[in-house]
């Protein structure tokens, strides 16, 4: 673990917030905005703070370095050592098992949470032409592209968003890839925050490919001790996205999958006749593609944990757990 460090405290004795975060362009920039948004709210000053993860090390796949957690470890250690005073994390990224010492302080308001497709020439996922190369690397995404027997082929992928977008054909970009793929499909959350939304041929429609627990959703941690940060960070909480980040990954706990694994759940906010609900879709699919199952509940937004448990368990009940084996 790499930590740079600099002053807890302020000319004036304010103390200074340290945020750890991956050095990523994306997971800085989007540290860095819970960083402004804590100041605006609260006035106190935050430092950020970079922390070397075992996912940033390996160019292996996630699944190979052992799934969920992979880009988590480091920084809740940083926290637990007191050398950092809160981490943010892209949500879908935590595992789904509570981290003694540890609490969620704050969940901000989400991104659009829905996958995004790059391709060459403009085109849409309908368009490319059968055998066309596609780039991803979640198992998630895999195993629904598949599904959608379309003959596209799957190239698997790693690396920043700017190596990602230089591997399409005729994209070129910052990455300087090698333009050896037709496509590549990646969280349109993290497009926007870059500022990169331009480079979309096309937001996909969940009816097609439904996107990962929590995705577009950002998880801000601190101490459990620490009840000055807790209170701070309280400050940025949306509870409706807490409720659909909270029923989502129920629904991935609840089927023992982990982020590696080809489970799918989107959470929105819809009015009912007694006011807000959740609606609740989940899918499992093998990794090939050759079958899945999908389901759906509603309710209040207090029962968002109880809705990912039932749900959950009406696809292990429809053969869940056989399709997320297929192909392992």
């Amino acid at each position: 673990m790499t930590a740079l460090r600099t002053s807890a405290e302020t000319a004036s004795g304010t103390a200074v917030l340290r945020l750890g975060t991956r050095a990523s362009v994306l997971a800085r920039t989007q540290s860095q905005t819970v960083a402004d948004a804590i100041t605006a709210a609260t006035g106190t000053p935050v430092e950020l703070v970079h922390i070397t993860t075992e996912g940033d090390r390996s160019q292996a796949a996630i699944a190979q370095l052992g799934g969920t957690g992979v880009f988590v470890t480091a920084l809740r250690d940083a926290l637990l050592a007191g050398e950092i005073d809160l981490a943010v994390h892209s949500y879908k990224d935590l595992p789904t098992a509570a981290a003694p010492g540890l609490i969620l302080a704050a969940v901000p308001p989400r991104e659009d949470p829905r996958d995004a497709l790059v391709a060459r020439d403009g085109l849409t996922l309908g368009e490319l032409p059968a055998g066309s190369r596609i780039g991803t690397g979640a198992p998630r995404r895999v195993a629904q592209l598949r599904a959608l027997g379309l003959g596209l082929e799957i190239v698997p992928i790693r690396g920043n968003v700017d190596t990602r977008l230089g591997r399409v054909a005729g994209l070129g970009g910052p990455g300087g890839g090698a333009g050896d793929l037709d496509a590549v499909v990646l969280a349109r959350a993290g497009l926007s925050r870059l500022g990169r939304l331009a480079v979309i041929t096309e937001t996909l429609d969940p009816l097609q490919v439904l996107p990962a627990p929590a995705q577009g959703a950002l998880a801000v941690e601190c101490r459990t001790s620490d009840a000055r940060t807790r209170e701070l960070l309280g400050r940025l909480e949306d509870s409706r996205t807490r409720a659909c980040a909270l029923a989502e990954r129920t629904t991935l706990g609840t089927l023992e999958a982990g982020c590696s694994a080809p489970v799918a759940a989107y959470a929105e906010v819809a009015e009912g006749e007694h006011g807000p609900e959740l609606f609740l879709r989940a899918s499992v699919t093998a990794i090939d593609g050759s079958d899945g199952v999908r389901g759906s509940l509603s309710g209040p937004l207090d029962d968002a944990a109880s809705l990912g448990r039932t749900l959950a368990a009406e696809l292990l009940d429809r053969g869940a757990a056989e399709l997320m084996a297929v192909g392992r």
